[in-house]
Formats: C-alpha cells, sequence, structure tokens
C-alpha cells in the first residue's frame, strides 16, 4: 500500500512517555482534538462558511460551499451546494430534516466534512478518556507523527506538541487523510481555516474556513423540524468489508491485468470505492500498489463493476470499502520509457521541492524516487525505489504531489513515462 502523503510531521527526538502504551498517544491526540473541535458538547455556537475547490483543477467536480448554524450537538442546521449534489440537514432533538438534490452523496464531499466537523469521529475525548495521560517531550520536538489504534481502526496522526493540536490524519481503512492548517482563535479553540486533501496523485482539494462567528440569539425557526424525513428519504452511508461487497457484485470482479513497461510483475494493489444505492461504482481512489502503473487499469476496471443493492433496515444505502487484490503480470515487448532527472525536471510546470527532516541524511546526499505520469501529464504514482527512510520518502512524495507535467512526446504521441527524480539534502 502506498505510504500516506497526509503524514508530514517528523520527531527529532524520541518522546518519553509518563504512561504505558499506545492509550497515552490516544489520549494526547483526543486532547489534540479538543483545542480546535467546534461541535463537542458545552462548545460555543457558532456561524460558520467554508469554500472548497480542487486547487489542482477549479473547474472539476470537486467543488462546494458548505454552511453551518450550530447551537449545540443536538440542534445545527447544515447547507451544502455542489455541482452534483446537495442537502439541507436539520437536527433538533430526537428530530432530523433532510432533503437532498441529487441522488448520490460522494465519498470525498463527506471527508471534507468529516474533517472541518469531526477529524476523528471515533475518538473519545479527553473527558471520556485518561485524564492524568501526559506525555514529557523534548522541548526541540517541535511536531511528532505516529500510528495509533483507535476504536479498532489503525490511524496516523500528526501532532503540533508545543501547542496540542492535530496537523494531519490518515485512516487506514477507509482512506480518509487531511491536513489541518492556518490556525487561528475562535473563543478559546485555535481552529484551522485551511484543510488540504490529496486523494490521488495530482489532485489536491482544499476547504477554506471563508467565515468563522459566535452564533449570538440564534433565530429558533432556521431549526424547526416540524416532522422528520423518513429513513427511505434519507441518503444512508454503510461501510462492509470487502468480501461483503464481493458478494454483493452482480458482474465479474476478476481483474485482467494488463501488461506493465516496468516494475514488479507481482505483487498486491488496493483501492477505496464507493457505491450508490442502486449498485454503481460512482467512486474508485487509490489505496497503494506495489506496480503504480497498474493503479489507473485497476480503478477503471472497477469502476465497472455493478453491485446488488445493499439493504439496511430495509432501506437501501450507498455502501464503501476497501479493496484488496494480489496481481500477476508481465512485462510489455516494448517497455515504457524510463526518464533521467534531467529530461523530467525539463517536462515539469510547477516543481516544488522537499523538505526534509532532520537526520535525513549528510548534506549534499543525494535521494531517488522513481515517478509515473500519464499521457496527459498526470502524476500517477511514487515509488520508493531506493527504500528510503519513511519519513525521507514522505517528504519527497509530498513535494512531487504538487508537481505538474506537460505530457511527454514519443514520435509525436503523448507517452506514459517513469522517470528517477534526484533530490539533495541541504
Amino acid at each position: 500500500m502506498r505510504l500516506p502523503i497526509v503524514m508530514l510531521a517528523f520527531a527529532l527526538a524520541i518522546p518519553t512517555p509518563a504512561q504505558d502504551g499506545e492509550n497515552t498517544w490516544v489520549d494526547v491526540a483526543a486532547r489534540a482534538v479538543q483545542q480546535s473541535k467546534l461541535t463537542l458538547p458545552g462548545g460555543r455556537p457558532f456561524h460558520l462558511s467554508a469554500e472548497i475547490v480542487e486547487t489542482t483543477n477549479p473547474a472539476s467536480e470537486y467543488q462546494a460551499k458548505v454552511e453551518e448554524y450550530w447551537a449545540s450537538p443536538e440542534k445545527w442546521r447544515r447547507t451544502i451546494q455542489s455541482p452534483g449534489f446537495s442537502q439541507t440537514m436539520v437536527v433538533n432533538g430526537d428530530k432530523v430534516l433532510e432533503k437532498d438534490t441529487g441522488d448520490y452523496f460522494p465519498c470525498w464531499l463527506n471527508d471534507v466534512l468529516t474533517a472541518i466537523f469531526d477529524p476523528i469521529p471515533t475518538l473519545a475525548m479527553p473527558n471520556q478518556a485518561n485524564a492524568k495521560a501526559r506525555m514529557e517531550f523534548d522541548p526541540r520536538i517541535a511536531s511528532l507523527g505516529t500510528s495509533v489504534q483507535i476504536a479498532n481502526d489503525r490511524w496516523q496522526v500528526s501532532l503540533d506538541l508545543r501547542r496540542t493540536l492535530l496537523t494531519s490524519v490518515f485512516r487506514i481503512s477507509t482512506g480518509y487523510g487531511a491536513e489541518f492548517k492556518d490556525f487561528k482563535g475562535f473563543g478559546k479553540k485555535q481552529v484551522p481555516r485551511r484543510i488540504v486533501f490529496d486523494p490521488e496523485p495530482g489532485t489536491t482539494i482544499e476547504a477554506t474556513i471563508t467565515q468563522l462567528v459566535e452564533l449570538r440569539q440564534p433565530d429558533e425557526e432556521m431549526f424547526a423540524v416540524e416532522q422528520s424525513t423518513p429513513p427511505q428519504d434519507r441518503i444512508t452511508r454503510a461501510r462492509i468489508d470487502q468480501d461483503t461487497l464481493r458478494s454483493l457484485a452482480l458482474t465479474s470482479t476478476e481483474i485482467d491485468w494488463p501488461a506493465v513497461g516496468n516494475g514488479p510483475v507481482t505483487g498486491g494493489c488496493a483501492v477505496y470505492v464507493s457505491a450508490d444505492r442502486s449498485g454503481h461504482m460512482r467512486e474508485v481512489w487509490p489505496g497503494g500498489c506495489d506496480n503504480a502503473g497498474l493503479e489507473d487499469s485497476l480503478r477503471d476496471m472497477v469502476k465497472k463493476w455493478r453491485l446488488k443493492r445493499a439493504i439496511f433496515n430495509g432501506v437501501p444505502v450507498q455502501v464503501e470499502s476497501r479493496l484488496t487484490f494480489a496481481f500477476k503480470t508481465e512485462l510489455k515487448a516494448n517497455p515504457l520509457p524510463e526518464l533521467s532527472d534531467t529530461e523530467a525536471r525539463k517536462l515539469a510546470t510547477n516543481v516544488v521541492e522537499p523538505v526534509f527532516p532532520p537526520g535525513s541524511g549528510d548534506v549534499g546526499a543525494e535521494l531517488i524516487v522513481q515517478i509515473s505520469v500519464n499521457e496527459t501529464g498526470k502524476l500517477t504514482g511514487v515509488q520508493n525505489t531506493h527504500n528510503l527512510k519513511d519519513t525521507v520518502f514522505l517528504a519527497a512524495d509530498h513535494a512531487l504531489q504538487q508537481w505538474r507535467f506537460t505530457p511527454y512526446l514519443k514520435d509525436g504521441k503523448p507517452q506514459y513515462f517513469h522517470a528517477d527524480i534526484t533530490f539533495h539534502i541541504h
């Protein structure tokens, strides 16, 4: 599986936990979330507006506007407007009003909303967690990334230790990941005003909070719900395991692996999928592949799957899952071109050099990673072909996600290519 690109903070020294084991880290993460989460019980009522856009392609479908009036966890009103889906939801005690335009709630959009309002949904807050938990850090440490087990799921989190803030998160089972930036005060909290998502190479989605003010004397009419929307008229999402999803398939789930230009011919790949209530695959996101050249083909094939309707409590639901595959293929007779660092950089229209963490190596040392770029000039993968340390590779990967390329032409035709990119430690 491709390492999550959201892990951008690195330890400078080893912290000493005041208590044993991973639970201490969970408590630290919980306190960090509490510092910035707006929707906790007893929180200050607020009015929030946010704009979402794909910065790498502002005209794409990955855009939306969100507005929320929040009085308490039991009383709030949210509106979402996007090109293919809009929703108004009002919660007032046990009554819920939901009005939808469109028959599918995009998974990527739900991830953005999760990051804004509930960045680690399964995490117990400090008043529920161990209140005595604390960490003692070397004062030189500014930030740290670690892996923790939260509610039977594996998460990668990055923390600003000096301010006790959550700066990035990645959930292994779902592919949900976000970076939190530009923290500003709201009451006693520090709230990120910009949240960044990299769901696939070459695609960056940003949510910007354009307004966050205290909600004073809210109009109770905006929270009025005369009658709850029936379950069959709401869009419900369910996470299922891959065996269950495959059992719903109406079409073949066998993958016809294409020949590859280079790289491993055996290994594993993963994708994150989301299907609508009628069983059509609507989103297939990369989950990592031992050969990046297979990732696009795999996604295209899985998008064609058709499922039976998934029924929960008598109501059709959207389903999401992480699917894993073992591949076995062969090399093409005419392998794909492998460009040099110089050749690839000549095609690059936007170059961002990585910032490597202290201790990455001697000044001037070469660090090499391999990239894959398709016929349109889109980065499709970054491979750790030279076995760099995770923290070093993640820094290189994060920088490369921001690169853009013009297509490589061979005999006048756009050509998929691989290239070794060389960075130097400064």
